[in-house]
């Protein structure tokens, strides 16, 4: 391993790349003519970061080629984009055999690879990811990841990360030993390694609680970011994925508030594509529920997007699209000059430009270089020369060519982690309605079954027809990566298909009957689908949600008779939560406190009440003693005791609850509401976390163990 190395020793040192690590001389990359000088051209100072737009690839299963990377640099290039992160979890030595150095034709390959990099004008930015198993307090250990990086720097790479997401929390007891908290291991290595490094171009930290979902209890409250924010060397900056590991919105105002904590712009890392968590799923939806509004508010962003190279051509093209239109020339010291962005337009765009390519029957050619026509012999195969069909014989079969309308219909079945495209959502409408209006016997309204039951037909053949012209692209490797999943979705609307004729009265193909004894396309996830639908959180969390036939859900207004059911949900609460401080709310829900008018409503289901919400929309009048500081109370005047039973899976009910008792407050003219939870009522304060409609408040001298959530109205 060391002799590969010393063949490609960094020439900038003018030393022994093996010295010590930890020399007060040596410096990784010491080259007087890096970062001294805004002036020149290409150089880049601390005093004007540039906004970082790229792609991520830090996805678990199959690294991607290094020809898919050289390709992937020429698009950046082409569609405006300025960095690549190299993050693949299964790389073995970026993250499971992290101490090891490069071999020599290891290095040959990265050097070649950053080379590519730079000539596309691509920021190559090395990740190492030792969390799984370094001793943080252990010298050895930061010799070795210095070294490494070292490595690395003598390949030409100026710009570097250093990954600790998805690791064990606890530390070892040498690190117990030598750190008061995870986070002060952390940011001590890490701020060692940017110093030895000697001022990178760019210097990211992804820390272990990398989202919102992961911090406790809040972001702003959260021990381990605010160490993160205070004791993290100032020209490091941050990696967040956003409110949760794959977020559906990243709005302004939670960058704002992670930003005050991590007392600098983070750099998202953008999960919104990502696959690797299922492997029935591609995304090939655009880039959106992000404004061009965050972009002066953030260091950059990186899409981490499908696992299969060739299916991120929108994914990268419509982010590409996103960093144009919110902003045609971003800096850091620049101010927003934000542009509308439309989504279905930048996919438009995207899709018309696949197409293109899916057309050419080339591929990259693996030099970096863009890409290059296939020989002769590599075309597809032709019929056979002056074949003629005569009058009687079949004729000859001929492609139908792919169209636009094909592509825009891959990508709404193929949309987005959290919604489905218009597509998706009308043939799951059609198909409901269907099943649930089979039985009518009014021949008007049977005529109106028959007209849908075909026009779900022309859309299932729709899906057929774009797999058989996808099928027959001359651009063979993206079908390869496509195959799976096109595959995949033709077979499921076909039995759908074939069990709406049966529905009709029709007779199937023998292959697709619904029968007791199926073929095995006829139950469909193996294993792992068998568990799902034993779970109870199955069906819940679809995207397309059928309307309840099981659970029915009231919200009325309280009655006396409710008490008993009200204490007894309060009595679990407590016994769950096992934490005996005093909450002004405990006194609404026990009825020492009289709620304000319309302002207590009960939550019931078939089984009985479920849930409640009593508020009082002046507090300081029921308060015996300034439990909390004016000042909040000014901001959240009104008090709500809310609970919702574990029973309870739809959060949208709980948020009708809720919306109801608000709308019943800001009637009466209040302009704020807070809701008290202890600390380990992680239930009741995730699921609230899920509405997006109370956010943590940072009140100052509260008990440890007691939470304010708040909300303006």
């Amino acid at each position: 391993m060391r002799d590969g190395f010393s063949a490609v020793r960094c020439t900038e040192l003018g030393s022994d790349p093996f010295k010590s690590a930890e020399s007060d001389h040596l410096h990784a990359c010491d080259n007087p003519l890096i970062f001294r000088s805004a002036a020149k051209p290409g150089i880049i100072s601390k005093k004007s970061k540039m906004f970082l737009s790229g792609v991520v690839e830090g996805f678990y299963g199959r690294p991607w080629t290094m020809s898919q990377r050289k390709e992937l640099f020429r698009r950046e290039q082409k569609w405006g984009l300025n960095a690549y992160l190299y993050a693949p979890k299964d790389d073995y030595k970026h993250r499971m055999y992290w101490r090891d150095l490069y071999s020599l034709e290891e290095a040959e390959q990265l050097m070649t690879l950053i080379s590519a990099a730079k000539e596309r004008n691509v920021e190559f930015i090395y990740a190492i990811s030792p969390g799984l198993d370094i001793t943080f307090s252990n010298p050895k250990e930061l010799t070795a990841l210095k070294r490494k990086l070292s490595q690395v720097c003598g390949f030409g790479c100026r710009s570097f990360a250093l990954l600790f997401d998805d690791i064990e929390t606890e530390m070892c007891p040498a690190d117990k030993e030598a750190f008061s908290s995870f986070a002060e291991a952390q940011v001590s290595v890490t701020n060692e390694v940017f110093l030895h490094l000697d001022e990178p171009h760019t210097f990211l930290f992804c820390p272990t609680d990398y989202c919102a979902a992961f911090c406790s209890p809040s972001v702003l409250l959260s021990a381990y970011l605010n160490t993160v924010g205070e004791k993290l060397n100032a020209g490091i900056d941050i990696l967040w994925t956003g409110p949760k590991v794959v977020s559906q919105d990243i709005s302004v105002v939670s960058i704002e508030e992670v930003s005050a904590v991590l007392r600098r712009p983070p750099v998202i890392w953008d999960n919104i594509h990502a696959n690797d968590y299922d492997p029935q799923r591609m995304f090939l939806g655009p880039f959106k529920n992000r404004p061009t509004e965050l972009i002066p508010k953030l260091r950059g962003v990186l899409t981490n997007p499908n696992c299969e190279f060739e299916l991120n051509f929108v994914a990268v093209h419509t982010l590409a699209t996103w960093c144009s239109s919110g902003q045609k020339d971003v800096s850091m010291d620049g101010d927003d000059q934000g542009s509308d962005y439309s989504p279905h337009e930048a996919l438009r765009l995207a899709l018309s430009d696949w197409l293109v390519e899916l057309g050419r029957a080339d591929q990259p050619d693996g030099a970096g270089e863009g890409r290059s026509k296939r020989k002769a012999s590599d075309e597809e195969p032709m019929q056979t020369e002056g074949y003629a069909p005569g009058p009687g014989d079949n004729p000859l079969y001929t492609a139908e060519p792919l169209t636009l309308d094909d592509l825009m219909l891959l990508s709404e079945l193929f949309y987005l982690p959290y919604e489905h495209g218009a597509t998706a959502v009308l043939m799951l409408q059609e198909l409901h309605w269907l099943r649930t209006h089979r039985d009518t016997q009014d021949p008007e309204q049977g005529t109106g079954w028959r007209r849908r039951a075909q026009e779900f037909d022309d859309m299932c053949s729709a899906v057929v027809r774009m797999f058989n012209r996808l099928s027959n692209v001359p651009n063979r490797i993206v079908l390869y990566d496509l195959y799976n999943y096109i595959c995949d979705i033709k077979s499921g609307v076909t039995m759908a298909k074939a069990f709406v004729k049966t529905l009709g009265g029709q007779t199937p193909h023998p292959a697709l009957a619904l029968t007791d004894d199926p073929e095995p396309w006829g139950f469909r996830g193996g294993l792992s689908g068998e568990f799902q639908r034993m779970l109870p959180s199955h069906g819940i969390r679809d995207l397309f949600r059928s309307p309840p036939s099981t659970r029915v859900y009231t919200i009325r207004p309280f009655t006396p008779r409710d008490q008993t059911e009200v204490q007894k949900i309060f009595k679990e609460m407590q016994v769950e939560t096992q934490q005996k401080v005093e909450l002004f709310g405990d006194r609404l829900v026990e009825g020492h406190v009289t709620p304000s008018q319309n302002c207590s409503l009960i939550l019931d289901d078939a089984a009985g009440v479920c849930g409640y919400a009593f508020a009082l929309s002046d507090a300081k009048t029921a308060m015996t003693k300034a439990q909390y500081p004016e000042t909040m109370l000014q901001d959240f005047p009104s008090v709500m005791a809310v609970q919702i039973h574990s029973r309870v899976p739809d959060h949208s009910t709980a948020k009708r609850l809720i919306e109801q008792m608000l709308s019943a407050l800001r009637d009466s003219g209040s302009k704020g509401v807070f809701s008290e939870f202890r600390s380990n009522d992680r239930r009741m304060f995730d699921f609230l976390k899920t509405l997006d409609v109370f956010q943590v408040q940072k009140v100052d001298g509260l008990p440890t163990d007691l939470i304010i959530m708040g909300t303006k109205l």
